[in-house]
Order: structure tokens, then sequence, then C-alpha cells
């Protein structure tokens, strides 16, 4: 199997915080992201794909359920993301599909056809 590289394409600096992602190659041949993003919605998040870039935007906003005098520590991260990846050349960026369920967001790029691996069949010579 081959290994497929991800550039990271952003720094801290970029955003208030970073989610973590983990980046893998599926038995299927797609490449997955999976981003901790908890404690948001839907519509909090935004992914998209241009220019062979994957982009993965949000905002985690600070609950207003208690005050802000009330805490003692606070480490969890709040603020907006934005996170960028270069797709390589084998990833089929018109297929990009994206989940979002228990806090996770999972991006699923599946390769191009011909970046698929095939079997070729041998003929017998008489």
């Amino acid at each position: 199997m081959a290994i497929v590289y991800f550039r990271d394409e952003d720094t801290a600096a970029r955003g208030n915080w970073m989610p973590p992602v983990d980046v893998y190659e599926t038995d299927g041949h797609d490449i997955v992201i999976k981003a901790e993003l908890p404690d948001m919605t839907r519509e909090d998040i935004t992914v998209t794909v241009e220019h062979n870039t994957l982009t993965l935007r949000g905002e985690k906003k600070f609950s207003g359920e208690v005050k802000e005098d009330r805490y003692r520590r606070i480490e969890r991260s709040y603020g907006q993301f934005s996170r960028s990846f270069t797709l390589p050349t084998t990833v089929d960026s018109t297929k990009v599909s994206a989940e979002y369920k228990n806090g996770v967001l999972t991006v699923k790029l599946p390769f191009r056809e011909e970046a698929r691996p095939r079997t070729i069949n041998v003929e017998v010579a008489a």
C-alpha cells in the first residue's frame, strides 16, 4: 500500500485554536480525516474543497451557562479555527463527503478510479 502524505498548511497563529485530526487510508483506498470538534453543531462547521485544498473552518463558542467569574479553571479551547490540507492528486475532489457525529467530523476523500489498484489478468499463451 502506498502511503499518501497530506501537507497541513496551518500554524497555531491562524486561529484561536486548532482541532486535532487523524488522517488515514482505508482498505477501500479512500483517505479519511477525522477532526475532534466537541460542543459544536453542524451549522458551526464549514468544509470546502478548492484548487486541491481541503479546508475545515468553524467556531466553538464559549457557553454562557456559567458566569465567567464562577470558573476556577478553563482548559478547553474556544473561538474560530481554520485548517487546510493540500490534497494529493489521487483524490477525486468532486466526491468528497463529510459527516458530523458525537463531536467528530469525518471527511471521506475517495481516490480517483485511475488511482485505485486493480488486478490485471494474465493470459497463458499456448
